[in-house]
C-alpha cells in the first residue's frame, strides 16, 4: 500500500529522525512544518484519527526536537494524540499510513514502538509526574540530559497535574514543563507586550541584571532588604498583569511566557535559552487547535478525532441508512428520564459527545454537569449530589473510569449511595487500541459490595436498564455497554423496570449452554445458528446481570446441561465467567458440570477495527462456535462462517 502524500516536498521528506532536523538552518523549520502539515492532513484524511491537536503542535514538535538533544534529552508527551508530529520525526513517517490499522502504527505513545516515546500516553495529566519521576533516576545515577514533558489539550484540568507540580516545586529537580495552551484548557490572549516581556525575562542579560541587583542589595543592609522588596513586588506585577505566571511561581516553577506556538524561530531561542536555568520551569506555548486547516480551525472538537473525510470540505461521508450509535441511544433515553424525574442529573468528565451527554445538555443544561479531565472529582461530586436526594447518572468511558476507582469504593459504594455509573466502550473499542479498551470493567466493579452491575444486550435493554439503574433507590448501579451502534431494533415507547438479578432464557437447546453478557449475546446468537448448521444444539442465556447473578436461573441451566460456556468481552479473570465459576464451585450438586470460561486474554490486545480483533482472539461469532466445539470435545474444523 502506498502511503499517501507523495507530493513535491523537500525538507520534510529527508527527515527521518531529529538528527536529520538538526543539519537544517533555523529558518528552514518553517517549510519542514509547512510540509508536515500537508502530510498529516492528508494521511488523516485516508486513514481516519485524530487531526486537530497534531496539527496545533507541529512547531512546537519541530522545536523541541531541534532544540533538545532527543533521545538523549527526554521528552514526555501528554495526550498521545497531539503527539503525531513527534511520530512523524521519530522513524514512522514511512509506516504514517498504517495508522490505527490492524498491524500498524499506534494512535498515541507506546515505548515498544520507539526509543523516542519515553513514556506512553493514552489517557491525559500524567506526563509531569513521569517526567519528574525521569529526573529523580537521572538525579540519582548522575547523568546529566534534560527532561521536559509536554502538557495540553485540556489535560491541565486534571487534578494529577498540580499534585506533580507541587512535588515538582518541592523535590527542586531541573525539569522543563511546556503548556500547549490550545485554549482547551488555560487561554490567555497572545499580544506584542506578553511575547516582549517573555523574551525579557528569558534573555542572559534580564537575568543576569536581576541576579546582580539582588547581590548588590545585599550589601545595603536594611536599605538593601527594602530594595529587593521593592524589585521583586515590581516583576512580580508585571507577571501578575501580563500572564498567569505566578500561580505557576507559586507552585515553585520559574515561567516563561506566554509565547506564540507557531512562530518556529522563537520557539528554538526559548527552548535553547531554558535549558541554561536549572530547577522547575515552565513554558507557557500557546497554540491553535487544527492550525493551518480551515474546517479544524472553525471547529476543532469536531476534527479532533475523526473517521476518513475529504480533504476540500472537511467532512466525512455519510453512511447510508446508518443504524443509530448507542451512545445517542443513551443520551435520548435519560433525557426522557430526567424530564419525567427533576432529581436525575447528568456527570461526565470532557466527553459530553463521547457519551451522549451532549443531548441532556441541549435539552436541561442546568441538569448536566462537564467537570473536565477530572474522573475522580466526578465521581465524588456526584457522590455530594446523592447525599441530598439527586441521582447523579455519572458516564464515563470504561478505561477512564478506572482512574476514579477509589471514589467509586470509599465516596459512593461504603455510603451506599443511589450514584448510576453508565460505563461507555465496554469492550474492545477499535483503532484507539489497548490504552482505551474497556477490558476491565466487569471484573474491577464486580467485587464491590452492594453494588448492582448489568449490561444490555441491545438498545431497548439498555434503554430499561438505564430506567431502572435510575429507579434503584439504593446503593450504586452501574450499566455497561459497547462503542458502536444498535441494532436497529424497533424501540416501544416508555420504560420498562426490569427484575434486578434475573436473566432471560433466549433459545432452548440440549446439547450444551452458551451464557452471555451484553453485546456478547448477539455473538452467542449468531454462534449458535452456526452450531444448529452443524447439529449442535445449544441453549443460550442473556444473563443481564453480572451481579446479582441469577443463580436460580444456574441451578437450572446446571441441572440440564453438563457443558457450559460463559461469553463476556472483558478480562477472563475476575469477570462474569469468574462470578459463575465462583458459585458453581459453591454448590456440590453441580460437580458433575464442565465449565469453560471465554472472554478477553490475558493480555493487552492491540488496536484495529473492532471486528478484526474479535475475530483475532476468537470472540466473534465463529470463533465462539469453535471455542463451543472445542470444549465438548467436538472437531472445530467442521463448522465454518458458511455453516
Amino acid at each position: 500500500m502506498e502511503h499517501p502524500a507523495q507530493q513535491t516536498r523537500t525538507f520534510f521528506d529527508a527527515i527521518d529522525s531529529p538528527a536529520d532536523l538538526r543539519t537544517l538552518d533555523i529558518h528552514e523549520l518553517k517549510f519542514v512544518c509547512a510540509e508536515m502539515r500537508e502530510f498529516l492532513i492528508d494521511t488523516v484524511a485516508k486513514t481516519g484519527g485524530h487531526l486537530g491537536a497534531g496539527l496545533g503542535t507541529v512547531e512546537l514538535a519541530v522545536a523541541m526536537h531541534y532544540a533538545f538533544d532527543t533521545p538523549r534529552d527526554r521528552i514526555v508527551w501528554d495526550v498521545g494524540h497531539q503527539a503525531y508530529p513527534h511520530k512523524l520525526l521519530t522513524g514512522r513517517k514511512s509506516r504514517f499510513h498504517t495508522l490505527r490499522q490492524f498491524g500498524g502504527i499506534s494512535g498515541f505513545l507506546k515505548r515498544k514502538e520507539s526509543e523516542y516515546d519515553v513514556m506512553g500516553a493514552g489517557h491525559a495529566s500524567t506526563s509531569i509526574s513521569a517526567a519528574l519521576g525521569i529526573a529523580a533516576a537521572r538525579d540519582f545515577q548522575k547523568q546529566s540530559y534534560k527532561v521536559a514533558a509536554v502538557i495540553g489539550d485540556g489535560s491541565m484540568t486534571g487534578g494529577m497535574v498540580y499534585e506533580a507540580m507541587n512535588n515538582c516545586g518541592v523535590l527542586k529537580k531541573d525539569i522543563i514543563v511546556v503548556l500547549n495552551d490550545n485554549q482547551m484548557s488555560i487561554s490567555p490572549n497572545v499580544w506584542s507586550l506578553a511575547n516582549h516581556f517573555n523574551e525579557l525575562v528569558a534573555s542572559p542579560t534580564y537575568n543576569r541584571f536581576r541576579n546582580n541587583i539582588w547581590e548588590l542589595a545585599g550589601h545595603f543592609d536594611h536599605l538593601g532588604d527594602r530594595f529587593r522588596r521593592v524589585a521583586s513586588k515590581l516583576e512580580g506585577g508585571i507577571k501578575a498583569v501580563l500572564t498567569p505566571g505566578m500561580l505557576f511561581e507559586a507552585l515553585g516553577f520559574r515561567y516563561f511566557g506566554p509565547i506564540n506556538g507557531h512562530n518556529i524561530v522563537s520557539l528554538v531561542h526559548l527552548f535553547k535559552e531554558v535549558q541554561q536555568w536549572s530547577g522547575p520551569i515552565l513554558v507557557h506555548v500557546v497554540t491553535q487547535k487544527g492550525k493551518g486547516y480551515e474546517p479544524a480551525e472553525k471547529d476543532g472538537m469536531n476534527l479532533h478525532g475523526v473517521n476518513p473525510f475529504d480533504k476540500i470540505t472537511g467532512k466525512s461521508p455519510k453512511t447510508k441508512d446508518a443504524l443509530p450509535a448507542i451512545t445517542s441511544v443513551f443520551g435520548n433515553a435519560l433525557v426522557e428520564i430526567a424530564r419525567e424525574n427533576p432529581k436525575v442529573v447528568g456527570i461526565t468528565a470532557a466527553m459530553l459527545s463521547g457519551t451522549g451527554l451532549d443531548l441532556l445538555q441541549a435539552a436541561l443544561p442546568d441538569r448536566c454537569y462537564d467537570v473536565g479531565i477530572a474522573e475522580q472529582h466526578a465521581v465524588t461530586f456526584a457522590a455530594g449530589l446523592a447525599t441530598e436526594g439527586f441521582v447523579p447518572v455519572v458516564a464515563i468511558y470504561s478505561t477512564f473510569l478506572q482512574r476514579a476507582y477509589d471514589q467509586i469504593i470509599h465516596d459512593v459504594a461504603i455510603q451506599d449511595l443511589p450514584v448510576v455509573f453508565a460505563v461507555d466502550r465496554g469492550g474492545l473499542v477499535g483503532a484507539d487500541g489497548p490504552t482505551h479498551h474497556g477490558s476491565f470493567d466487569l471484573s474491577y466493579l464486580r467485587v464491590i459490595p452492594g453494588l448492582v452491575l448489568m449490561a444490555p444486550a441491545d438498545e431497548q435493554e439498555l434503554r430499561d436498564m438505564l430506567f431502572t439503574a435510575v429507579e434503584h433507590g439504593h446503593g450504586p448501579v452501574a450499566l455497561r455497554y459497547p462503542r458502536g451502534t444498535g441494532t436497529g431494533m424497533q424501540l416501544r415507547p416508555g420504560f420498562q423496570r426490569l427484575p434486578i438479578g434475573k436473566g432471560v432464557v433466549m433459545q432452548e437447546g440440549h446439547d450444551l449452554a452458551i451464557l452471555a453478557v451484553g453485546s456478547m449475546v448477539a455473538s452467542v446468537t449468531k454462534a449458535a445458528a452456526l452450531l444448529e448448521n452443524s447439529g449442535i444444539h445449544p441453549t443460550v442465556v442473556n444473563m443481564r446481570f453480572i451481579k446479582p447473578l441469577d443463580t436460580d436461573l444456574l441451578d437450572d441451566i446446571f441441572a440440564r446441561h453438563r457443558y457450559v460456556l460463559t461469553v463476556e468481552d472483558n478480562s477472563r479473570i475476575g469477570g462474569f465467567g469468574s462470578a459463575v465459576a465462583e458459585y458453581l464451585s459453591s454448590v456440590p450438586a453441580h460437580q458433575h458440570v464442565s465449565l469453560r470460561v471465554h472472554g478477553l486474554p490475558d493480555a493487552f490486545v492491540e488496536h484495529g477495527t473492532q471486528e478484526e480483533l474479535y475475530r483475532s482472539i476468537d470472540l466473534d461469532p465463529l470463533g465462539i462456535a469453535r471455542t463451543a466445539l472445542a470444549h465438548m470435545g467436538a472437531e472445530v474444523e467442521t463448522i465454518s462462517a458458511d455453516s
